[in-house]
Formats: structure tokens, sequence, C-alpha cells
């Protein structure tokens, strides 16, 4: 089954992760938390958010060789100041690997619809030469501060498993919940 219906265990797209763990869902308190890292700036709440996720991801981190942090564009990267997924690896507990990179800058993710946004990272996703060798054959957790379709970390994963990598897990801050209309 694929498309909108079909649950992560099912989509094709997702086959490529191992496991994923979220530390809770986007929504209130926690999704204030991530506002103020990513949009206010405050960079010292990614060791508390670490700390918590490295706790509720404990099965998704056992084993793992290293955590690779979901990349932003060079210019996006920039223009913030840092990388929101980078600080929250670093506190994970495993070494930080940087070994993926957007090869193109694109419209942000939270701008699109659900199917724009797996559009919008075709073939942007790519793993760093110098990086692929070390990874191959290794499992990694890939890290990122929310997940909403799961675009993004399913390019990712898709760009290391060409790499050679073995296994891909994820581990997120958060992850959004599509809540049914009535």
């Amino acid at each position: 089954m694929q498309g909108h219906g079909a649950c992560r265990q099912c989509d094709p797209r997702w086959q490529v992760i191992a496991a994923s763990s979220a530390l809770g869902e986007y929504d209130g308190p926690l999704r204030d938390i991530l506002h103020a890292l990513k949009y206010a700036r405050r960079t010292s709440i990614a060791g508390a958010v670490a700390c918590e996720l490295r706790e509720a991801a404990r099965d998704v981190l056992d084993g793992a060789d290293a955590v690779v942090p979901v990349p932003l564009h060079p210019l996006r990267s920039w223009r913030r100041g840092f990388n929101q997924a980078r600080l929250i690896a670093g506190g994970l507990g495993l070494p930080v690997v940087d070994a993926l990179v957007r090869r193109r800058a694109t419209r942000r993710q939270a701008s699109l619809t659900r199917d724009d946004r797996w559009s919008n990272l075709h073939a942007v996703i790519g793993v760093r030469a110098r990086t692929a060798q070390r990874l191959r054959g290794a499992t990694v957790v890939i890290v990122d501060d929310v997940v909403t379709t799961g675009a993004t970390v399913t390019a990712c994963a898709r760009a290391l498993r060409e790499a050679g990598v073995a296994e891909v897990r994820v581990a997120t801050a958060a992850r959004a919940v599509r809540r049914s209309r009535r």
C-alpha cells in the first residue's frame, strides 16, 4: 500500500529505516521548546533535549556506531548560525559524523504539503565522499529535531544505505501526529 493512507510500516518510502524513536509529539511544551531552540536561537536548550532523547531512544541508540545529524543547506546553516539537529546529536553519547550534505537549497519543508515535501527532497541529500568509506557496514542513527511526514529522514536514510551503511535508524526530538478531522 502506498500514498496517504499507508502507515509507516507499510509505506515503501520508510523501508530504509530499521527503527525510530521520538521524545514525544510535536505539540504543546515540546513544540515550544523546539521553537525556542530553532527560531529564538536558544541553543543551550539542545543539551537538555538530547539528554531526554537519549533516554527515550535508548533502544534505537543501543548498538549504533554513530549518529548522523540531518544536514542544513550551507546557506541556511550560515543564516541560522547553527544546525539544531547537530546540537542535539552531540548530546546523545555516540560519535557524531557529519556524513550528509544538501546538494542544493530547497524550500522550507514546513511550508509544503505532505506530497510536496517528498518531491522537494528528490536527489537533494548526498553522502560526503570522505565519510562514505568510514560508514560502510555501520549502524547509524539519523538525528533531527522534528519528523513530520518522514520525507527528510527517509531521503537521508536512502543516501546512507546507497553509500553502504548496513542499518539506519532515526531518533528525533518530536514527531508530528496527523489528527483526523471530524
